[in-house]
């Protein structure tokens, strides 16, 4: 008769071991089943639960280990954006002054900082302490407007009661920038591209010499200076500049 190999048990009822395991937790305030984690009917039945695989789902939702990865990212994201908002030859009025902005950066740069941000008075600085403020308006419109519509084009050159550095409000009534650059789109046909630098004209002038109205309209823009595209502007940006000291 051969020696088995491992002595056997005594069998432990199922119930049994719930009373033991209670006992074991005993002043915890809770019973074996909370304690240790297993899901169980509340009869007193051992459960026949696999944990390894319970575990394992556990990790699975956890939100630092995610199920799946994005097919799609943070540069798809972007890409779509700038797509849908600067894809179109037509810029609405809300983005068209980004657009300015950028084609007016890459005129000026080095010598001028882009600086403009969502509180910002002006939208360029150069080092000597110059701030440039940039205006624009075009004829043609995302809204399809037609000769039918007539179109008055014309800039902001508010003074403001104040102004902001940062998070700070200043108490400084006047126009905060030293000169501005007032650019305006002109191409009414089909060809006309908001994107295209070579289809504005921009109007550099001293501050000094804006008249103290709200707004000003093309026609005395013209009065006051002429027009330069972007080839010379970075030219007469520094010219003008230079009588601002």
């Amino acid at each position: 008769m051969e020696t088995p190999l491992e002595t056997p048990r005594s069998p432990i009822s199922e119930a049994g071991w719930h009373t033991r395991m209670s006992s074991r937790f005993a002043g915890k305030g809770v019973c074996a089943r909370c304690l240790s984690g297993f899901p169980t009917s509340g009869l007193g039945r051992r459960p026949r639960t696999n944990l390894g695989a319970t575990l394992g789902q556990m990790e699975k939702q956890s939100p630092d280990q995610p199920l799946s990865i994005l097919p799609f990212s943070t540069a798809d994201v972007v890409s779509k954006v700038c797509d849908a908002a600067f894809g179109k030859p037509l810029i609405t009025n809300v983005l068209r002054g980004q657009v300015v902005e950028a084609m007016i950066a890459l005129a000026l740069e080095p010598v001028w900082t882009w600086c403009s941000a969502d509180y910002s008075s002006w939208d360029f600085e150069r080092a000597d302490g110059i701030r440039l403020e940039v205006k624009q308006s075009a004829y043609k419109q995302t809204w399809a407007n037609g000769p039918e519509v007539k179109v008055r084009p014309g800039f902001d050159v508010k003074a403001r009661t104040g102004r902001w550095e940062g998070a700070m409000s200043i108490d400084e009534p006047g126009r905060a920038a030293h000169l501005y650059v007032l650019a305006y789109h002109d191409c009414q046909d089909d060809e006309a591209d908001h994107r295209d630098p070579e289809q504005w004209e921009f109007f550099v002038l001293p501050s000094s010499i804006i008249p103290p109205v709200s707004r000003i309209g093309l026609s005395s823009v013209r009065r006051l200076t002429d027009s330069v595209g972007i080839h010379g502007l970075q030219e007469r940006v520094d010219f003008v500049a230079g009588t601002c000291r």
